[in-house]
């Protein structure tokens, strides 16, 4: 699975994507810093069981610190966008491209306002961060009516034929089939349909196949970010990657105890007053929203809008263990509805092939290929050999 972080020039997604994975990614005010996408785990933070259980987790593919379960995504921080980008203008094609490798996406805004529609520094307050929003939806919505258009629509096809030649022309976008014909039904385009009415259909094709989150970073900058975030806190969530990224350094180095995506932090190191004050006004920052963000950003992407849930698969139902006596080893993000026989694909394809029957660690109940998991489900998998 992979989230996209994205956005304009300036407006913090390197340092979002630098706090969220800890690669030391190049962070600077000038215009296309990032060329090539950069790439890194990041993770989301889940409910681990094992306190439930009164055991001690012994994590293998994902990190369990006190109770929290944090299990690995992938992040890419792709190219700033500019205007113009679908008619190939700055790094346009590239970063359209680079996005549609990206299950959702998290667009990174500058809420202070102080950056331009090119990604120029600009007095705070100057922008309005709803623009942002719009343009770069904008953009990547005229990027793939150009794609549509290369097939001519008009003339070459029929209302019947129109999903199939749709989505084998946008195939090479990661866009799904069952996406595209919900659009189509939706929107009842047809090979006749004008500019607007292909736009009103990419619109919603890419809702959902590229779900967003809206980061309205840099909410630290006073009073224009406040100000501006009232404007879209109905659908974005306040962030400062900064802050962020200066808790996550800081555990690191064991100056504080920190658990991304937590409320507070503990200082348990040395520091000088300069730090003191600097930490002070982050803890500042998460009384007044509740975190610094980033964290909640990324497990919206993958459990609200992609609609994952995680499980654990063992050896023994029992003890909880895998074959080498890890306790709750391993978590798997499974789609919702996902089933046993998915589970067990997951893990390894032989194990899917020669699935014999699972069992609901919590209950003891045996549950077979076709039992829909739910997020949490802890599952141990008996196949043939």
């Amino acid at each position: 699975m992979k989230i996209g972080i994205i956005g304009k020039s300036n407006t913090g997604k390197t340092t979002f994507f630098s706090a969220a994975t800890l690669v030391d990614a190049e962070i600077s005010n000038r215009i296309f810093t990032t060329i090539k996408p950069n790439k890194g785990a990041a993770y989301v933070r889940t409910k681990c069981p094992c306190k439930a259980l009164g055991v001690r987790c012994n994590s293998q593919n994902s990190k369990c610190i006190g109770g929290t379960r944090l299990v690995p995504v992938e992040l890419i921080d792709i190219a700033g966008l500019v205007p113009g980008a679908h008619d190939g203008k700055g790094l346009g094609n590239q970063f359209l491209s680079d996005i549609m490798e990206a299950s959702a996406l998290i667009h990174v805004v500058d809420v202070s306002g102080s950056t331009d529609e090119n990604g120029n520094p600009i007095a705070p307050g100057t922008r309005d961060p709803e623009e942002d929003i719009k343009f770069l939806e904008k953009e990547i919505d005229y990027w793939i009516l150009g794609i549509l258009k290369k097939i001519r629509l008009s003339y070459r096809v029929d209302v019947k034929d129109i999903i199939p030649v749709i989505y084998k022309q946008l195939s090479g976008l990661n866009i799904k089939e069952e996406n595209v014909k919900q659009a189509v039904n939706a929107t009842g385009i047809s090979h006749k349909s004008g500019d607007d009415e292909m736009l009103e259909f990419i619109s919603l094709l890419r809702k959902k196949n590229k779900p967003m989150v809206i980061a309205a970073n840099k909410i630290d900058v006073e009073p224009q970010a406040p100000r501006n975030y009232e404007k879209i806190k109905s659908f974005s969530i306040p962030c400062s990657a900064e802050a962020e990224l200066a808790l996550r350094r800081a555990a690191d180095n064991n100056i504080v105890d920190y658990v991304p995506g937590a409320g507070d932090f503990k200082i348990i190191g040395d520091v000088d007053e300069k730090r003191k004050k600097a930490l002070d006004f982050i803890r500042k920052i998460m009384d007044k929203y509740g975190s610094t963000g980033v964290q909640q950003c990324i497990d919206k992407a993958v459990f609200s809008l992609l609609e994952m849930i995680i499980v654990y698969p063992v050896a023994d139902a029992h003890r909880y263990t895998d074959k080498k006596g890890n306790v709750l080893p391993d978590a798997y993000l499974l789609k919702k509805g996902s089933t046993a026989i998915d589970l067990a694909y997951a893990v390894h394809e032989d194990i899917g092939k020669k699935f014999i029957a699972a069992t609901d660690c919590r209950t003891g109940k045996n549950i077979g290929a076709s039992h829909p998991l739910q997020d949490g489900d802890i599952v141990s998998i008996k196949s043939g050999r």
